[in-house]
């Protein structure tokens, strides 16, 4: 009677930890030549990918545009979702990130290589996006075709169908 109270709480517990969706193996430093963009007003951030420095408010969607930092838990939590969102999407929304409060872009390359991100991330070295964005981070902002943002999201997505959820209602994707 004990080994099979003992097996089925391992099968209970074993089921429970599975994954349900894939983890991205390796991150790669995107280049920004995909973004969409028209003329911005705010001081152009450099792409640590490679392309031309990109204003923040210049960005054209349909878009996600994520400010976080590797200093940043909550940020480090929901780079899964937007991982697996990508992998899921049909690719008609970017994804942008923009990494603040950072050290240098070494430390902000080395870690999109080991924590799976795979879209364009710029890099705010004075930290002129607080004036647009905010000091808050995970900070996401739902960009239209026109260049509107129509939708921001303070705070972390708890889940890849919780980005679903939001770019469908407020991206129309």
């Amino acid at each position: 009677m004990k080994r099979i109270f003992i097996g089925a709480a391992l099968l209970v517990l074993l089921s429970s930890c599975s994954l349900t969706e894939p983890i991205p193996i390796k991150g790669e430093v995107v280049s920004c030549e995909t973004i969409k963009v028209k003329s911005g007003k705010t001081e152009a951030l450099e792409c640590l990918g490679g392309g031309a420095p990109i204003a923040a408010d210049a960005i054209v969607g349909p878009a996600l545009v994520n400010v976080w930092g590797t200093w940043c838990a909550p940020c480090k939590r929901e780079l899964l979702h937007f991982a697996h969102f990508l992998q899921k999407s049909d690719g008609s929304v970017q994804v942008i990130g923009i990494a603040v409060e950072e050290k240098s872009q070494a430390v902000v390359k080395k870690f999109i290589e080991s924590h799976g991100m795979t879209w364009p991330v710029l890099y705010d070295k004075s930290g002129s996006t607080r004036a647009t964005f905010g000091m808050g981070v995970p900070v996401t902002w739902f960009i239209d075709e026109t260049g509107k943002v129509v939708h921001k999201k303070y705070g972390p997505f708890n889940s890849t169908k919780e980005v679903q959820l939001a770019v469908a209602k407020y991206l129309g994707k």
